[in-house]
């Protein structure tokens, strides 16, 4: 089969290179394992030391419907999700018209030729493959043909994009865990597919990668598994879990590392207990039990998940437990669009329960926040006894990001825990200890935990009225008294929570707020706001809630402030409101929710209109 080529199209001497700067769309059917061949063009690019970052758009079934994955690379290091796909791959008959109209102008069209587009455009080029043919070539069982046929794509791409084939063999061999077989049985397709390109395809397209030094030092990973290791090097003692899209991997992370980083060397018992629970009721009951016992402990979920523990975290609020909730979000409400991303559960995590609550969130923003904020909200949960909710989505979670090598915890900090000998002291001293009595003036009363054989260590735990002493009250000023307490806590402990990364222009006019996963948008944006539009802004990037006092400053100092969040109705931009009302009439939402991960386009346009 040879390429086809439309007359349009400009010859490649007439075209620009373009290197280094493009997207690749592949289309494909979920369950035919494409994840392996798109995971190994984006580590292979990576390898190449090319800025990259790879996106997978999936359905909620588990076989059968159609899937995408897009790399986008930069040489800029840009890294965001672009609506813009230059050159895209159709392995799927379903969706093969529908890939062919989402190639840009001048663009690149790759299909197995066994799919049967209805009409072929004349303004991109078109190249096609033998996917079935070399995949039966490859010597691959039957079963198996299906799977490797996408490695025919894989050695496609580096023939006409310029992709190390090295880069290619050592990327598949660390997908494969090192394991021969696989590794050359998929090498091998791919070599044959390249070798395939070489003899039969003309090259008229602009698009090539060339190597670079950008990701020296750097590292590649999910969020999900960054938050996993970063909760497993903090001291996790327990996890209780319920499977649910997109958190499922945390915990499985976590199961899959706990015997490689967490198993006593003289006993050879692991250190840290894993339950998957039979509902998400039973899940974050058992967390609350085992930080009350002073296990540092953690469950992972998504919305749905959180909606049914919202009872069981106002106990824990109320009784004050510490306790490490991951929320990796996905769009909702109902059970919405189950493998979308959304920043949809901050107002509702935020308040969740009823009664006057008010809940600490983390929010990570890229691979290396995600590992830290992993161990440190295990310090803040048992240092403020609460609980934390560390806020990731599905986009930061599941998808792959750059970063740098995860740096290893500064301290576990276990917080007010009282010992035998700390409270024979008190004793001596002729000082009592009441669990709930606020000494210090911080608002963090002193806990003992389980295993502590002092006479006086036990108290009655209360998800009731209680007093200073943990004793039963419905004392309308006790009531009041206690609460007033634990809300002093939240303000004060803001001092534990990260702080706002800010970046500021000279000359900037105009701020930013953003939080999360929508940083690298954000980032480009400003990119595109400076130099295409002459508008210097400035940035403030939330990474917690409650707030510090540099966000009310970055309020005051900007007459517009756009805060810029992937949900509907502006959900960060409500609680700025509502914590700083005298600002309020600065503060403009600029919100989106479409399941997809927001582009730099859409930030710079919405501000322009603005």
């Amino acid at each position: 089969m040879t390429v086809e080529t439309a007359s349009s199209s400009a010859p490649t001497a007439a075209r620009p290179a373009v290197v280094n700067d493009f997207s690749i769309t592949v289309g494909t059917i979920n369950g035919t394992g494409s994840q392996t061949s798109n995971l190994t063009l984006l580590r292979a690019l990576f390898k190449m030391g090319i800025p990259v970052s790879g996106k997978n758009l999936f359905p909620s079934n588990i076989q059968g419907m159609p899937t995408w994955y897009t790399i986008r690379v930069n040489k800029d290091g840009f890294i965001a999700r672009r609506d813009e796909h230059e050159i895209v791959v159709s392995m799927n008959p379903a969706t093969v018209d529908d890939d062919l109209a989402e190639v840009l102008p001048g663009g690149v069209f790759i299909y197995a030729d066994h799919l049967r587009p209805r009409a072929m455009r004349d303004d991109v080029t078109v190249y096609t493959m033998p996917a079935r043919k070399l995949a039966k070539e490859s010597g691959a069982p039957p079963k198996l043909r299906d799977y490797v046929a996408n490695m025919v794509y894989v050695g496609v791409l580096a023939h006409l994009l310029g992709i190390d084939l090295d880069a290619i063999r050592e990327a598949l061999s660390y997908h494969f865990h090192g394991k021969a077989k696989a590794t050359e049985l998929n090498f091998g397709v791919v070599q044959k597919a390249a070798a395939w390109a070489a003899e039969n395809l003309t090259k008229q397209d602009p698009y090539r990668v060339e190597p670079m030094n950008a990701t020296r030092g750097m590292i590649l990973a999910d969020g999900n598994s960054a938050l996993a290791w970063g909760a497993l090097f903090g001291g996790l003692q327990f996890l209780s879990w319920y499977p649910i899209t997109p958190a499922s991997s945390v915990a499985e992370t976590i199961n899959e590392y706990i015997p490689k980083l967490r198993k006593d060397p003289v006993t050879g018992k692991n250190t840290v207990a894993s339950i998957q629970a039979e509902d998400e009721l039973a899940a974050i009951n058992m967390a609350i039990g085992a930080g009350w016992a002073g296990l540092r402990a953690m469950t992972s979920t998504s919305g749905p998940g959180i909606s049914l523990m919202t009872e069981a975290v106002g106990l824990a609020y109320y009784a004050e437990v510490p306790v490490v909730l991951v929320n990796v979000q996905r769009t909702g409400p109902s059970t919405g669009l189950p493998t979308r991303t959304q920043q949809g559960d901050i107002t509702f995590t935020y308040f969740l329960s009823h009664g006057d609550t008010e809940h600490i969130m983390l929010f990570p923003g890229n691979i290396n926040e995600a590992f830290e904020f992993g161990w440190r909200a295990l310090n803040i949960a048992e240092r403020l006894q609460a609980p934390v909710f560390l806020m990731s989505d599905l986009d930061l979670g599941m998808n792959h990001w750059m970063g740098r090598p995860f740096e290893y915890p500064e301290e576990i900090d276990r917080g007010k825990v009282l010992w035998e000998d700390d409270l024979k002291r008190l004793a001596e001293e002729g000082r009592r200890w009441c669990r709930y009595e606020d000494v210090d003036g911080d608002g963090v009363p002193y806990r003992t935990v389980m295993g502590n054989r002092y006479p006086g260590a036990a108290y009655f735990t209360r998800g009731t009225g209680h007093d200073e002493c943990a004793r039963y009250s419905e004392d309308p000023e006790v009531w009041v008294r206690v609460n007033q307490r634990i809300k002093k806590k939240y303000h004060d402990g803001r001092k534990y929570l990260p702080q706002p990364v800010v970046d500021t222009m000279d000359g900037a006019q105009v701020g930013i707020i953003a939080y999360g996963s929508t940083d690298p948008a954000i980032v480009e944006a400003r990119h595109y706001l400076l130099h295409d539009h002459d508008m210097p802004t400035d940035y403030l990037r939330i990474r917690a809630v409650p707030f510090h006092d540099q966000v009310r400053d970055f309020l005051a100092a900007h007459a517009k402030v756009y805060v810029v969040e992937a949900n509907r109705d502006g959900q960060m931009a409500q609680l700025l409101r509502m914590t700083y009302p005298e600002l309020a009439t600065r503060i403009v939402s600029h919100s989106r929710s479409d399941g997809l991960p927001l582009t730099a386009e859409w930030v710079v346009a919405g501000i322009q209109e603005a």
